[in-house]
């Protein structure tokens, strides 16, 4: 996938303009760099082919063996609770401040009772939690209270982990939490210059370890010690994120000399190949400890796409349609107000739902399943897509639904529109005989970037494959 110039400049645009004057003083792939970093990507990936599970579009891997956590939370069905703001450690990396004990938070929801947090995981029907901070072991009884509520409510049926630079962790710490329900600890031993010495105390205690670090590339050579001592330290999974940079950390990771990727956030070139290296190492090395890449852009696509659609049940009209990429999608017919009325009666006259279609005045709106009837004499197809999210109040902006946790606690869904109106025409129109019609051109789903496809495929469908380089 080669995103098109449009694209480009989009997306340079934006992170121009977060970044404003400290624009310049960063070090920027160059068209030259990114054949290079390109062509040397691409052999490791060649040489993982047939070695690695790639998941997700092909933006994460490898997914042959991913933890519980990491596999609920690819099918976006994973809820992380931000327990507070405050972190012990000062990593270079960390993406925001740390300084403050807020309230416990998720999507902008604060949850001052652990209760409440129980009601809003039962409502929307995740399947797991995370605990992350912050640091949670700074607000450790806070923690617990978090964990044994949606433990005691759901038990098994919702899966539950934390995340900690393992600083304070303790025997009896650990062994609380395990018998609140804990089923998985994640440890960051790039806080602690990489010591597993915490790590390696919580095995046999939580019934999953795992170490979840970015990659730092000037520590590729000593994270390959590491992985065979965490191979021997019993550590169930590795699990490499890519280097982003963001405001907050800007000083601390500007001066290790990176090569920075526009995007839709700017993130570390060397980081990614570093994460690379290391799982072709493992394999090398036959290393039986599962090593993960989560990518920014798995993070950037699949779990929004996944907080979308989530969103998106609460809102839609029947006669509107989720699309993989969690857009609300909503059809309609314009044109002469009795040409609208035969398509109508065609709808009914074939026997379909009621409920998918709707006629007011020189606008009929229908679902996607009902294309194949549609018979475009004398009026034309249209199509717009909204978001939707969940919010701790209204902003009287937009459509909105009510959700009641419990008696006491209320947040709301809210349908905002993400596009303008497009007219269905050209390779538009193409896209949808495709996907519901009977036409037999097709146009490849995965080439959704703007640069040879239809304007409507950036809200159809996910991304595929590893950023792009430029």
């Amino acid at each position: 996938m080669h995103p098109s110039d449009r694209l480009k400049s989009r997306l340079i645009e934006a992170n121009r303009q977060e970044y404003g004057r400290n624009y310049e003083d960063l070090r920027w792939l160059s068209v030259d760099g990114a054949r290079t970093a390109g062509d040397r990507r691409a052999g490791i990936l060649s040489d993982l082919q047939g070695r690695v599970k790639f998941g997700c579009r092909d933006t994460k891997l490898d997914c042959a063996r991913l933890s519980p956590g990491c596999e609920i939370c690819g099918q976006g069905l994973w809820s992380c609770l931000f327990i507070n703001g405050k972190c012990n450690c000062r990593c270079f990396y960390c993406p925001t401040e740390q300084s403050g004990v807020d309230v416990p938070t998720t999507q902008t929801v604060q949850f001052l009772k652990p209760s409440d947090y129980a009601d809003y995981i039962e409502k929307f029907r995740f399947r797991g939690v995370s605990i992350s901070g912050g640091e949670p072991l700074l607000t450790f009884e806070r923690s617990l209270s978090y964990l044994a509520a949606v433990k005691k409510r759901f038990g098994a049926g919702v899966y539950a982990w934390l995340y900690t630079n393992g600083t304070l962790a303790t025997r009896d710490m650990l062994s609380r939490l395990r018998d609140a329900g804990l089923d998985e600890i994640r440890f960051d031993i790039g806080a602690v210059h990489y010591s597993l010495e915490k790590a390696a105390s919580a095995v046999g205690i939580i019934p999953h370890v795992a170490v979840e670090i970015p990659a730092v590339p000037e520590d590729l050579e000593l994270m390959k010690l590491k992985i065979v001592e965490m191979t021997n330290a019993g550590i169930d999974f590795l699990n490499l994120h890519q280097l982003r940079l963001t405001p907050h950390n800007f000083n601390q990771v500007v001066r290790r000399n990176y090569t920075f990727l526009h995007g839709e956030k700017v993130t570390v070139l060397e980081s990614e190949l570093a994460a690379l290296e290391l799982i072709r190492f493992a394999k090398n090395s036959r290393i039986d400890l599962p090593v993960n890449y989560c990518s920014f852009v798995y993070k950037d696509r699949f779990q929004k796409a996944a907080a979308r659609r989530r969103s998106a049940a609460w809102t839609k009209k029947s006669h509107e349609d989720v699309t993989e990429n969690g857009y609300i999608r909503a059809l309609c017919l314009t044109g002469d107000p009795n040409a609208l009325q035969m398509q109508a009666a065609r709808f009914q006259a074939a026997g379909c739902d009621k409920t998918l279609w709707s006629v007011s005045g020189d606008r009929l709106s229908f679902s996607a399943r009902l294309w194949p009837l549609v018979k475009f004499d004398g009026i034309e197809g249209r199509v717009s897509y909204f978001e939707a999210s969940i919010l701790p109040s209204m902003t009287y902006r937009n459509f909105f639904v009510p959700v009641s946790l419990n008696r006491d606690k209320q947040v709301v869904v809210e349908k905002m529109r993400a596009s303008r109106d497009l007219a269905l025409s050209g390779e538009e129109r193409i896209f949808f005989e495709t996907q519901f019609g009977r036409d037999e051109r097709k146009i490849a789903t995965d080439r959704i970037d703007g640069s040879d496809g239809p304007e409507i495929l950036n809200f159809e469908s996910i991304v595929s494959g590893l950023q792009t380089y430029f």
